[in-house]
């Protein structure tokens, strides 16, 4: 008995000690092959040359998502093949609710919902800080590609005779879009019947931060510009000039694998 009770006292004085060299070894592994990574670089051979992302983005005036998947060509260049899916909102768009209705809340004038979803390829080059020893490097990417932006009919709840009904604005019954008599707005499932498509192009510019980048997780930031042209205007807003150009500016964190 004794001799167990000093087995387990020894083990638990020698954990933290093993604990520890154990942390140190693996940072000491890590770094060496941080340190080779960018060895083989300076030497021109590519350390990662394919990765898998996935991204979230604020816009100027919404939000959206993307997927991507990227080639190294060289040690500073790749191509990066990205789809992605966004919501532009008008920023004349106000929320409103009527206080003698428990429908939901409607924004007076919107005529459309409206998601440009991109398909496009990027040149990505590398910019600088390649030997950095905690991994973060700069990159310069610009592409472009097809766009098609998808309305979805905006719907509000107005009473007709003895029944509440959804109109849009193109209906026969339009007048009513506008008028004070409105009592909600549309739920997510109403207008993707009528959904329509305006195919256009884009363009983009940007810089990511790779903080992982001799790491075979992605964890980057990416700041940058776009520009959508479409083969007609696109209706947001009643009384508001319709527009067939769109530029913004976005912010995006971006996580995934490379191998």
């Amino acid at each position: 008995m004794q001799k167990i009770l000093l087995i387990l006292i020894t083990g638990f004085l020698t954990y933290p000690a093993l604990s520890q060299t154990r942390k140190k070894d693996k940072q000491e592994e890590k770094r060496n092959h941080r340190n080779e990574l960018i060895r083989q670089e300076e030497e021109g051979v590519i350390a990662y040359k394919k990765s898998f992302v996935f991204g979230a983005k604020l816009t100027n005036d919404g939000y959206g998502a993307f997927i991507e998947l990227g080639r190294a060509s060289s040690v500073k260049k790749s191509m990066l093949y990205q789809l992605e899916i966004t919501e532009r909102k008008s920023h004349k768009e106000e929320k409103l609710s009527n206080i003698y209705s428990n429908s939901s809340p409607f924004v007076f004038g919107k005529i459309n919902y409206f998601y440009p979803v991109k398909l496009g390829v990027q040149q990505q080059i590398l910019l600088g800080n390649k030997s950095n020893k905690n991994g973060v490097s700069i990159t310069g990417n610009y592409g472009g590609g097809i766009s098609a932006a998808l309305l979805r009919p905006y719907y509000v709840q107005v009473q007709q005779g003895n029944q509440l009904v959804f109109i849009k604005y193109n209906s026969a019954d339009s007048t009513q879009f506008l008028s004070n008599g409105i009592y909600g707005g549309p739920t997510f499932s109403k207008g993707w019947s009528d959904l329509t498509v305006t195919p256009g192009l884009y363009a983009k510019a940007a810089l990511r931060f790779d903080y992982g980048a001799y790491n075979e997780v992605v964890s980057a930031m990416e700041i940058g510009i776009t520009g959508e042209y479409y083969s007609k205007k696109i209706p947001m807003m009643v009384y508001n000039k319709q527009n067939q150009f769109f530029f913004g500016a976005y912010f995006s964190l971006i996580f995934g694998k490379r191998k």
